[in-house]
């Protein structure tokens, strides 16, 4: 599924239009975004735990050259799904 077919599925329960599902949907990402910039966390009752983690600096290997390089720390997002989120896959 994509953005667009989000979209869809939030006009079809709410109805409206769907410029204003798109920014409903636009909404809940741009939240998600804004708080991970800050550094909070963003936990969703039986779907998950956004969050950003810092990676250390490391040592990589291009693989085309074979020459070594070295990676600087960085902030990444993070994702852990919860429990109920597993087992309905499962």
């Amino acid at each position: 599924m994509n953005k667009q077919e989000l979209i869809e599925k939030v006009q079809a329960v709410l109805g409206g239009t769907k410029v204003d599902s798109q920014k409903a949907v636009d909404t809940v990402f741009d939240s998600i975004l804004a708080s991970l910039k800050k550094g909070t966390d963003v936990s969703v009752a039986g779907f998950g735990i956004f969050a950003v983690k810092m990676r250390k600096a490391r040592e990589a290997r291009n693989p085309r050259t074979g020459e070594t390089i070295k990676v600087p720390a960085m902030k990444v997002p993070k994702f852990k799904a919860a429990k109920a989120l597993k087992d309905a896959v499962k």
